[in-house]
């Protein structure tokens, strides 16, 4: 009967100490738990940026200035089989290949004239860049409109833009009508965009078609709208005025 109890005895005691084992071992994984989910927490933590790093990023992302091509259809790039060919495409390539911060926005309508592009200037220059390309005009000198009212919405664009994004600098590219449109009224249309650029102290472009306009190899078959190689003259043209403004 001892022998029976001594080995109860040694029973009991053996389980006590695998329950004690047990014990301590849930305790063990409950402090390893508890430490790995306090160090991912600090992780996690440390992953989410501040309010000052945000801040910071959100500048860096803003630092890029803008040079927005206002224009119809010579700005839109019509006709050509690759957006990237046009004039301001073009432009882009030369900055990015000088490293400047700069980033080119086509905003060019096919068709476009003086009238709707002053429809439209309220929303567009919310963007308010840096340089303001304005390439309007030719439109209405095709269609023969009163050159009093071409001056006029010329005028009041550069009225809205100087309003809404005062230190923006506006560049006036000058354009010009084929002969057969009449001495008089060819002669007054070109005048006019030198008399806007005095008056209100723009950069100027006299013909943003210099070189270009009349040539048929540089033209595409309508004769009016440039083809390749002539929006590569056409950029070098606005290059030539556009530079001095993005190098220091």
């Amino acid at each position: 009967m001892f022998k029976a109890q001594n080995n109860q005895f040694y029973s009991y005691l053996a389980t006590s100490r695998a329950a004690k084992l047990i014990k301590f071992c849930y305790f063990i994984l409950a402090l390893l738990l508890y430490a790995c989910g306090d160090a991912k927490s600090e992780k996690t933590t440390e992953n989410i940026p501040s309010v000052e790093q945000t801040e910071t990023t959100t500048e860096a992302e803003t630092e890029t200035k803008t040079i927005l091509c206002f224009g119809d259809s010579i700005t839109a790039g019509y006709g050509l089989d690759d957006s990237n060919d046009g004039y301001p495409e073009v432009l882009q390539q030369q900055i990015d290949s000088l490293k400047l911060d700069y980033t080119v926005i086509n905003s060019g309508v096919s068709g476009e004239t003086t009238a709707g592009g002053k429809s439209r200037i309220d929303w567009v220059i919310k963007q308010t860049p840096n340089i303001f390309l304005l390439e309007l005009g030719a439109n209405d000198g095709l269609r023969g409109v009163q050159l009093t009212e071409t001056r006029s919405n010329l005028q009041a664009i550069i009225d809205v833009v100087r309003e809404k994004s005062p230190e923006t600098i506006i560049i006036l590219a000058g354009m010009e009508l084929p002969p057969n449109m009449g001495q008089a009224y060819t002669t007054e249309f070109r005048q006019l965009y030198a008399d806007l650029a005095q008056k209100n102290k723009l950069e100027f472009i006299p013909f943003i078609l210099k070189d270009v306009g009349g040539i048929a190899s540089l033209n595409q078959i309508d004769g009016i709208h440039p083809n390749v190689k002539g929006h590569k003259i056409v950029a070098n043209n606005v290059w030539e005025v556009l530079e001095p403004l993005l190098l220091p």
